[in-house]
């Protein structure tokens, strides 16, 4: 047996264990984030993450991009939750929030993200990143919205 197909078994299995990982880690993330209180389902939570994964700069000259930015950077202040806005490193809260604001309504949905406020929207934001911390901010500074909600399969 060559060498080169030595090393191209080790790396194949290599990638089977990294796919195994990464979907028992998926898997935990998603589970707390049921517990938190969320509603999105799995495909589009793994589907919103990997957006944000992927996001590298934001258009911060398009207007909807921009006004975005200042809404979640107010909701955030209001409930004393620190954001990094430096345009060199984007804060994942942010970058998550533009995601699920801006991300239209399929037709054939009944209920979707883009119908929630803008709290609402920032809540499943710290729903996704499991930042219990500051969803207990947030719930407290907006006492008269109900972050509670019904899940829908």
């Amino acid at each position: 047996m060559s060498r080169e197909s030595i090393e191209n078994k080790v790396v194949a299995t290599q990638d089977i264990e990294g796919r195994e990982r990464n979907a028992d880690i998926l898997e935990n993330s998603y589970q707390r984030y049921l517990e938190l209180g969320g509603i999105i389902n799995k495909k589009d939570y793994q589907s919103v993450l990997d957006g944000m994964n992927k996001t590298r700069t934001l258009d911060r000259e398009n207007l909807q991009v921009s006004s975005s930015i200042q809404q979640a950077l107010g909701i955030a202040r209001y409930a004393e939750i620190k954001l990094n806005d430096s345009k060199d490193v984007l804060d994942p809260k942010i970058v998550l929030y533009i995601t699920l604001r801006n991300d239209a309504k399929p037709e054939d949905v009944e209920y979707h993200h883009s119908q929630m406020s803008d709290q609402h929207i920032f809540g499943e934001v710290l729903r996704i990143l499991g930042d219990a911390d500051s969803l207990d901010k947030l719930i407290k500074v907006y006492p008269n919205i109900s972050f509670k909600y019904k899940r829908g399969e």
